[in-house]
């Protein structure tokens, strides 16, 4: 993505056959599974579904590029790595320019292996940023509890 750019909703013409868009959009969100690295990005477009620019079409031509200039970046899973839960949280606040609400994005690594991840949109308009990292810290909490009984259910300590 570009940095320091602001996409709106209401910024360029509709997209006469927004269709395209759509399941553009829907493959990308599908492709994150693998490539995490994309997930911001896709996060930004998929926000425009329902009224679809031209401005959000070239955006996600521009993902497509990228996508097809580096084919072997995705995930690794390495057999020697530690087995070491970590997590990561961050948030960006009031990053949207329409609704004012932060962007929650946290990851979890098994040693160095990337198994969960997350880039959203919160649910309340945050007062402050020290709000903003809270909610994103405790949806990462939220996730680290799953995970631990996951393991705790698959009896991997």
């Amino acid at each position: 993505m570009e940095v320091n750019v602001e996409y709106k909703k209401d910024e360029g013409d509709l997209l006469t056959y927004p269709t395209l868009y759509r399941r553009l959009v829907g493959s990308l969100i599908y492709l994150t599974t693998t490539r995490p690295d994309i997930s911001y990005a896709v996060h930004l477009v998929s926000q425009f579904m329902s009224s679809p620019r031209h401005l959000h079409i070239a955006v996600v031509r521009h993902i497509i590029h990228y996508l097809r200039g580096s084919p072997t970046r995705g995930l690794f899973f390495s057999i020697s790595s530690s087995l070491q839960l970590v997590a990561y949280s961050d948030a960006d606040w009031a990053g949207c320019s329409d609704t004012r609400r932060s962007t929650t994005g946290w990851c979890m690594f098994l040693g160095d292996a990337l198994i969960s991840w997350r880039c959203k949109k919160q649910d309340h308009v945050s007062k402050s940023s020290t709000e903003a990292e809270y909610r994103a810290m405790s949806t990462a909490c939220s996730e680290i509890v799953w995970l631990c009984g996951l393991f705790a259910e698959l009896e991997f300590s």
